[in-house]
């Protein structure tokens, strides 16, 4: 009978632990933070080499409350060590309270290399407020690009107030076509050349705040 009794327990530990580590993989739904929560560690930086020697570029990007606070001084990005390919990006972003509504930055996929200029060549999902997720080809030729769409209606009506986070999602599959929706819809794709290489954020005289930054390899 205590035999029994101890069966049964395990069992229903088993169940228990089976359950909560299901309901775990469900919450994660295949995505892998990039950003740790606590430092950049497994990021790069670029500065301007022109800019005033009086800017800390040290306090360019600080860790705050598991969120990457971006000072936007000097002008520049930050990027991951790794290269990406056929993806989804999802990210939350947010602009102080009081910001200017011309705040400025933005997101950069398929960086490629020499990263020695602002910035380099890539595609960059927009991150000024105003029109956030529009696609910018960046050093790209007319011919390496195509199908290069914004809805700026539709963006006005996700837009969130200056202080709150938004949800961005930018899905880059490998046959070169990329997609932006914010907070859940989306108003932005184009369709280019590039199918891989680093991510990354502008630094861009706006102070801009990011956090749970997370990727999903595509089938």
């Amino acid at each position: 009978m205590l035999l029994k009794s101890i069966n049964m327990r395990f069992y229903a530990l088993s169940m228990v632990i089976t359950i909560v580590g299901s309901l775990a993989a469900a919450d994660n739904d295949g995505y892998t933070p990039i950003f740790n929560g606590k430092n950049m560690e497994g990021w790069k930086f670029f500065f301007d080499p022109k800019a005033p020697k009086e800017i800390d570029t040290t306090k360019n990007c600080t860790v705050k409350d598991g969120a990457i606070i971006c000072s936007g001084k000097p002008t520049g990005f930050f990027y991951t060590e790794k290269s990406f390919t056929n993806y989804v990006l999802e990210y939350e972003w947010r602009f102080p309270v009081g910001s200017d509504p011309k705040s400025n930055s933005g997101c950069l996929v398929h960086m490629q290399e020499p990263f020695n200029k602002n910035f380099p060549r890539s595609l960059e999902p927009q991150g000024r407020y105003l029109n956030h997720g529009k696609i910018f080809p960046i050093g790209l030729g007319k011919e390496e690009y195509s199908n290069n769409k914004f809805d700026q209606e539709l963006l006005t009506k996700q837009l969130k107030p200056m202080g709150e986070w938004s949800k961005t999602e930018v899905t880059c599959q490998a046959d070169g076509l990329v997609k932006v929706k914010v907070n859940g819809v989306q108003v932005s794709e184009c369709q280019s050349v590039l199918k891989s290489g680093p991510i990354g954020f502008q630094s861009e005289q706006s102070e801009v705040h990011f956090r749970n930054v997370r990727i999903k390899q595509l089938p």
